[in-house]
C-alpha cells in the first residue's frame, strides 16, 4: 500500500513538473502589431517598446510582433484589419475611415488645442464619458491626439484668410473641412503619401501638427507655417486589439496590459510635445523658413470662420440619430478640464 502511494505521489509530481514549464516558459500566445507609422517616427517606437513591454512584465507569457510602416495593414486598413483579424493590435488615425467613428470625430474639431499632451487627455476622457458603440468591435487599449495642426505650404505664405483662398491643402476628416471652412480646397491624403505629393507640387501645402516637420520630413518640403492656435485642430489615434484575441488572454496578464496602457497614455501626450518642438526646430534649420503669426484680430476671424464645422458636426450627427450636442459639450468640458 505504501509502494503504490509512493508512486502516485511521484506520478503526481513529475505531472505538475511537466507542466512548470509552460507556466514559467515558453509564450502561450503571440500576437501581431500593425502601425501605420514609419519605425524611425517616435510614436512607432512607442508603440514597439509597448510591445517588449507587453513580454517583459507577462514574463513572456504575452509576445507581440511588431509591424511598422504599413508592412501588414495600411492606414486606412487597420482598424478594419483588426476587426477581421489580419492584425491582432493596430494603430492608426480615426479620421482615415471618414465617417466611421461619428462620435469620436467630435475630438478632431478645431476647438484650439494648445499641446498634444492637451488633446490626449482630452480623447481619453470623451472616449470614457461616452464609451461610443462605434468601437465597440474591438477592445481599446488607449487611443492620443497631436499637438495644434496647423497650416504650411510651400510656396505662398498665408498670413489672412484671403491669401488661403483656393489652395490645394491635404488633409483628412474633419481638418478637411476645417481646410474648406477658411477658403481652401482640402485634398485627401494619408501621410505616408504626403512627403511625395508635396515635393511634386500635386498641392500647395498640408495641415499638420509641427511634429511632421521632422518625423515626416514634411519641413524639408513647405516653407511657410501658419500659427492659427484661436482654432487649432487634432487628429485622434487609436489603439485597438481584437476581441476574440483579447478572451483569449488570461485575466492576471489583462490587467498587466490594462496597467501598461495607463502609463503609455502619458508617454505618447509628452512624445507628441517634445516632437513638436522639435518639428519646429528642424522647421527652422532649413533654408528661408518662416512661421506667420495672426494679429489677434486675424486669429478671431480664423475662428469665426470655422464655426460653420460645429455646425456640421451637429447637423450630421441629428441625421444620424446620435447625440452631437452631447458629444461635443463632453469634448469642451475635457478640454478645459485638461488645462487649455
Amino acid at each position: 500500500m505504501a509502494r503504490r502511494t509512493t508512486l502516485i505521489f511521484m506520478l503526481i509530481l513529475s505531472v505538475v513538473g511537466l507542466g512548470l514549464p509552460a507556466l514559467a516558459g515558453s509564450p502561450s500566445l503571440t500576437l501581431t502589431y500593425s502601425n501605420f507609422f514609419p519605425p524611425t517616427h517616435v510614436q512607432s517606437q512607442l508603440a514597439e517598446q509597448w510591445c517588449q513591454e507587453v513580454e517583459k512584465r507577462t514574463q513572456g507569457r504575452i509576445k507581440v510582433q511588431y509591424f511598422p510602416g504599413q508592412t501588414l495593414t495600411q492606414a486606412r486598413q487597420t482598424y478594419d484589419g483588426v476587426v477581421q483579424g489580419m492584425s491582432d493590435v493596430g494603430m492608426s488615425c480615426l479620421a482615415y475611415t471618414r465617417g466611421r467613428f461619428p462620435v469620436m470625430e467630435v475630438v478632431d474639431l478645431p476647438l484650439g488645442y494648445p499641446s498634444g499632451g492637451v488633446a490626449t487627455k482630452v480623447v481619453n476622457q470623451v472616449y470614457e464619458d461616452l464609451k461610443p458603440k462605434e468601437l465597440s468591435d474591438t477592445v481599446v487599449m488607449y487611443l492620443h491626439a497631436h499637438g495644434p495642426g496647423l497650416l504650411h505650404t510651400i510656396e505662398r505664405p498665408v498670413a489672412k484668410l484671403e491669401e488661403l483662398k483656393g489652395l490645394k491643402i491635404r488633409a483628412t476628416g474633419t481638418s478637411a473641412k476645417v481646410v474648406k471652412a477658411l477658403g481652401g480646397t482640402p485634398v485627401a491624403m494619408p501621410m505616408p503619401e504626403t512627403y511625395q505629393a508635396l515635393q511634386k507640387g500635386v498641392m500647395d501645402g498640408s495641415v499638420y501638427p509641427m511634429e511632421s516637420n521632422k518625423g515626416w520630413k514634411l519641413g524639408e518640403v513647405t516653407k511657410y507655417g501658419t500659427l492659427h492656435y484661436s482654432m487649432a485642430y487634432t487628429t485622434s489615434f487609436f489603439v485597438v486589439i481584437n476581441k476574440a484575441k483579447w478572451a483569449q488572454i488570461p485575466p492576471q496578464d489583462q490587467q498587466i496590459i490594462r496597467q501598461i496602457n495607463s502609463e503609455w497614455v502619458v508617454k505618447h501626450g509628452q512624445a507628441w510635445d517634445q516632437s513638436d518642438k522639435e518639428g519646429r526646430e528642424f522647421f527652422l534649420s532649413q533654408p528661408d523658413r518662416k512661421y506667420i503669426e495672426l494679429s489677434p484680430q486675424e486669429a478671431e476671424r480664423w475662428k469665426k470662420a470655422v464655426q460653420p464645422v460645429m455646425a456640421e458636426y451637429l447637423g450630421d450627427m441629428k441625421k444620424r440619430g446620435l447625440d452631437g450636442e452631447k458629444a461635443l459639450a463632453a469634448a469642451q468640458k475635457a478640454l478645459a478640464g485638461a488645462g487649455r
